[in-house]
């Protein structure tokens, strides 16, 4: 199995479309979407399992109940990390989509890889 972890707070982030007035809304947004490109398997490249984290007021989000999320109870940054390194002991491939820089570098040495949110963007927004 292919898992592929979105750091919502990260890919909302990515785009300036107002985001920071409704968190909760963005994230919603976002997770249609990426629940829609799962359905039609548009998401491929990246992953076959998508997993959600949320953080903050994103958690209060509405997402599409077929769509995987975990609505992180403190940072998301330490839940992904925590994910990833479960799924590796595992011998799961994961991939996690986030453009942070230390949060890469901890997925990276519990042998995730990582995309940044331009190559999720791409598949959401053809």
């Amino acid at each position: 199995m292919r898992h592929l972890i979105v750091d919502g707070a990260n890919v909302v982030g990515s785009r300036p479309d107002g985001w920071w007035r409704d968190r909760a809304g963005a994230a919603g947004r976002l997770a249609a979407q990426l629940a829609e490109a799962q359905r039609a398997g548009s998401l491929g490249p990246l992953g076959d399992r998508v997993l959600l984290v949320l953080e903050g007021a994103a958690r209060r989000a509405e997402v599409p109940e077929d769509l995987a999320v975990l609505r992180a109870p403190r940072d998301g940054d330490s839940a992904m990390v925590e994910l990833a390194h479960d799924l590796g002991e595992r011998d799961e491939h994961v991939c996690v989509v986030t453009a942070d820089r230390e949060l890469t570098r901890l997925l990276h040495a519990v042998g995730a890889r990582t995309v940044k949110p331009g190559a999720l963007l791409a598949l959401l927004d053809p």
